[in-house]
């Protein structure tokens, strides 16, 4: 059976919307995807780069995700690092796993994400 990852969905307060969208459109240039009608009324956004979706759900009670993280491939870690530093988000580098260039850092709410050399 093929499969192949759809999306992955991380979480914030309600609210959080636009600082989300200055974050994964802004910073990462991720597009904005118009949500279904039926789903609009819940809050959050979607965005997509490429085959990559990302979806933001609200949460009642949230907390941010510090260990569980959606890993992206991009073609220039090196060049996304300094974009998301220069925003003023964190950049940890992480060589942890012999041959493959990586940075964790932070959305605006603070849910971890990963970003590897394609």
């Amino acid at each position: 059976m093929e499969m192949h990852l759809h999306h992955v969905q991380v979480s914030g307060p309600a609210g959080c919307e636009d600082d989300m969208r200055a974050f994964y459109a802004g910073v990462l240039g991720m597009s904005e995807v118009e949500k279904p009608e039926a789903l609009r009324a819940r809050g959050g956004a979607w965005f997509r780069a490429g085959s990559a979706e990302l979806h933001v759900g609200i949460e009642d009670g949230f907390t941010p995700a510090r260990k569980a993280h959606p890993g992206i491939a991009v073609a220039d870690v090196d060049e996304l690092a300094k974009t998301v530093a220069a925003a003023g988000a964190p950049v940890t580098w992480d060589e942890n796993i012999p041959g493959l260039r990586r940075f964790h850092t932070s959305d605006p709410v603070g849910n971890r994400l990963e970003f590897q050399q394609a």
